[in-house]
């Protein structure tokens, strides 16, 4: 070897140390998909994009809204995004079911703000009498999913559904109806245009033991790139702390880019329901860090939906739905 090629590699050599000190060398690039346009409920991902959180742990982020017309959820076995934040476990059970090839690695909302609301004093603040309810606006895709177990832990009636089209008109005239909602908003929407605060139920608080807001990859990211993983989940935890408990600022500037829609006043009402109704730090998030897992709830769960129809013993192998090697480190407990 000549001496000018062992100057050219020293060279080359003191430049990559050079540039890693730095900070020069790129971060990972990252796309993350959410399920619906900015809100509030995604807060914790866009702050830890917005206050840099990301950046310092290596990443460079994209966020990629979902949105009425936006399904991301193929997106990630095919390659083109990197994580998901996806509903709650039913998800995660169908893909095991079908044998795609995913897997949750953090649940970010230890309980489910999936909800029913009444009317104030007209005999529901009490979750046993919603169903005597003449009326019930439930969406189609509910109607299959937790309105079935419902019936079967709860002893709902079908005679009562009617269709919710997510539009609140006829829950505002009908004093009598109960309808379906998520906990974090709806409720913000029926008090602007009803004038009354509603009566919620969370479901979670009456054996719905499903964790929401999960984030998914696939299982090849896990198995040959963990770190990735591992500083994403991280990352992102770290930024639902700081989004809940700190200033919230740049991250609703970032939310209400994507989603004009969006006001701060309405994102930081929907912060309040969700600190008083422990969506996010609550359970075992409590002493294991936000995004805590255990696979024993995911059982209970799962047997939970095997009595309400929903799948049958044996229909999903429960080992593959989630890992948990990537939570329960503590990480986001308020100092």
């Amino acid at each position: 070897m000549t001496r000018n090629w062992i100057r050219r590699i020293n060279y080359l050599f003191l430049m990559m140390l050079t540039l890693t000190g730095a900070g020069v060398l790129a971060n990972d690039k990252v796309t993350f998909a959410t399920n619906w346009k900015a809100q509030a409920a995604h807060g914790g991902f866009y702050q830890a994009l917005a206050d840099g959180t990301y950046k310092k742990f290596g990443l460079d982020v994209t966020i990629q809204q979902g949105g009425p017309q936006v399904n991301n959820r193929p997106l990630l076995p095919a390659g083109r995004i990197d994580f998901l934040m996806t509903g709650n476990l039913l998800h995660s059970f169908d893909n095991v079911k079908n044998k795609i090839p995913t897997v949750a690695v953090a649940a970010i909302f230890q309980k489910d703000p999936q909800a029913l609301i009444a009317h104030p004093g007209k005999g529901y603040e009490k979750f046993e009498a919603l169903k005597q309810a003449p009326i019930a606006l439930i969406a189609k895709d509910a109607q299959f999913t937790w309105w079935q177990w419902l019936k079967v832990r709860h002893g709902f009636r079908d005679e009562a559904l009617k269709p919710y089209t997510y539009n609140l008109a006829p829950f505002l005239a009908n004093d009598k109806s109960i309808q379906q909602a998520y906990s974090v908003a709806e409720p913000i929407y029926v008090e602007k245009q009803g004038k009354f605060k509603p009566v919620v139920h969370l479901l979670a608080d009456h054996g719905f033991s499903t964790y929401s807001t999960l984030i998914e990859t696939r299982i090849d990211l896990v198995k040959n790139n963990p770190d990735l993983v591992q500083r994403f989940v991280s990352a992102s935890i770290i930024g639902w702390s700081n989004y809940l408990n700190g200033d919230r600022t740049s991250a609703a500037a970032l939310m209400m880019k994507d989603n004009p829609e969006m006001t701060e006043a309405e994102m930081e009402a929907s912060v309040a329901l969700m600190k008083s109704q422990g969506i996010v730090e609550s359970g075992e998030a409590s002493s294991k860090g936000i995004g805590a897992m255990n696979a024993k709830r995911v059982e209970d769960f799962y047997d939970q939906m095997v009595k309400a129809g929903l799948y049958k013993a044996g229909d999903v192998d429960l080992k593959k739905v989630a890992v948990y090697e990537f939570v329960n480190k503590g990480i986001g407990l308020k100092k």
